[in-house]
């Protein structure tokens, strides 16, 4: 491990390549998708325990951090390193805080956990891929909380405070500005990564259990005490951390991010009433709300009060002759005491379609393509009533190929569930 620190923030960095792995049995198993204090029985303890011994005797997990030196904020812009990131949340976000400058993070769990993944679909071990590649989201969580409590330690001893960390596929947040942040986090100080990592043009990385995020840094610890939204506390599961300001409650929406569950030291889960909101304004008008949740939505109320939800959206290509398209988009939420928040999402064309196979963006690279929709998972972890307020583009085009586009879908999706529930007196 190698670390240069100094009051300065413009020379902060440090290297990790042998961080403290210490995954939390609670995040795990919420990214595993279970219930809180849910007790794994045989296989699935089994499988459980098997990726965590495969990944503690092959990984190799890896952290790097730089301070970007210089921070500039304009209307809905902000300036890194000189370079320029279009993003009114981050924007926001920085103006807030009176931030001065930020800190550049890169975490990667390593390719040799997404080699391993991919052997076993291979040889027909879906439970091993499954439990592995969830285990590997949960690696990628802990290095950047592991990488958060290093840098509140240094910012606190210099009399500053650290904003919550945000990424590239966030929502306002285009991942097509990953390649950029990646130059920038590199620099030009010839400082040596411990692996490779890849970045490709459409903002996937490789390996792909890997993260590229941001933390604000604030001359003005008082912007972030309890009680601001600017607290990052209360996504940040490090456990025991004596900079804490307020409970942990839940993560920022992450690309590996699948699922969401409070953990023991959480703030109580009753949500304030009601739950969602029946005089909501929608983007979509009333009579298509009432059409699409009769005719294409499918609502199913688990044992545990969770809701699956499965929207069918109908499309067609902006090319190639128009060809139609059918995606289902699966969405599971947390019961009504945890405020329906959004656990997993996810989309995929329908069983039979080959429609997607004429789009413009995946003729030029189909399993990048395909890649980069699974990865976008937006709202993920926070209560399903805060689609109202989502600032997203509006594209209504029938295609997947731009983010906008998919993002219109996704919040037209989202819309469709609360009407319906909300309409069913789910609030």
């Amino acid at each position: 491990m190698n670390t240069i620190q100094s009051p300065a923030s413009d020379t902060f960095e440090f290297t990790d390549e042998q961080p403290r792995l210490k995954v939390q049995e609670s995040e795990y198993l919420r990214l595993l998708g279970y219930p809180r204090d849910h007790a794994l029985d045989a296989r699935p303890r089994e499988l459980a325990d098997w990726a965590q011994r495969w990944y503690a005797e092959n990984g190799r997990p890896w952290v790097f951090a730089r301070a970007a030196g210089r921070l500039k904020t304009a209307t809905g812009k902000v300036y890194l390193s000189g370079a320029e990131f279009v993003s009114d949340r981050l924007h926001e976000q920085f103006v807030a805080a009176e931030a001065h400058d930020a800190m550049l993070v890169a975490v990667s769990a390593g390719k040799e956990c997404e080699e391993k993944a991919r052997q076993c679909w291979q040889e027909g071990k879906p439970d091993e891929y499954f439990f592995l590649e969830m285990y590997g989201s949960a690696v990628v969580e802990h290095l950047v909380t592991h990488a958060a409590g290093r840098i509140c330690a240094w910012a606190e001893q210099n009399s500053m405070a650290v904003l919550p960390h945000y990424s590239p596929g966030y929502s306002g947040w285009p991942v097509s500005d990953q390649p950029k942040l990646w130059n920038i986090i590199r620099g030009n100080n010839g400082t040596p990564f411990p692996a490779q990592l890849d970045v490709m043009e459409s903002g996937m990385l490789r390996p792909k259990k890997s993260l590229l995020t941001v933390f604000g840094l604030t001359r003005h610890p008082e912007k972030v005490q309890p009680g601001s939204r600017l607290i990052p506390c209360e996504n940040c599961s490090l456990p025991g951390c004596q900079y804490r300001r307020a409970p942990y409650r839940y993560f920022m929406p992450q690309s590996e991010s699948v699922s969401l569950q409070q953990n023991e030291i959480a703030a109580p889960s009753i949500p304030v009433a009601p739950v969602l909101d029946k005089m909501a304004r929608y983007s979509l008008n009333a009579r298509a709300l009432r059409k699409w949740s009769q005719e294409r939505l499918q609502l199913e109320t688990a044992n545990d009060g969770s809701i699956n939800a499965r929207f069918r959206y109908e499309g067609t290509t902006c090319s190639n002759l128009g060809r139609s398209i059918e995606y289902n988009y699966h969405v599971r939420l947390q019961p009504r005491a945890q405020a329906y928040r959004i656990a997993e999402a996810h989309c995929a064309p329908a069983e039979g379609d080959t429609g997607y196979t004429f789009m413009c963006e995946y003729l030029k690279d189909p399993t990048g393509f395909m890649n980069l929709v699974n990865a976008e998972k937006p709202l993920i972890g926070r209560p399903l009533n805060d689609v109202l307020a989502w600032k997203r583009s509006i594209n209504p085009a029938g295609c997947h190929c731009e983010a906008g586009s998919r993002e219109h879908k996704w919040g037209m999706v989202f819309e469709v569930i609360h009407f319906a529930l909300a309409q069913k007196g789910a609030s």
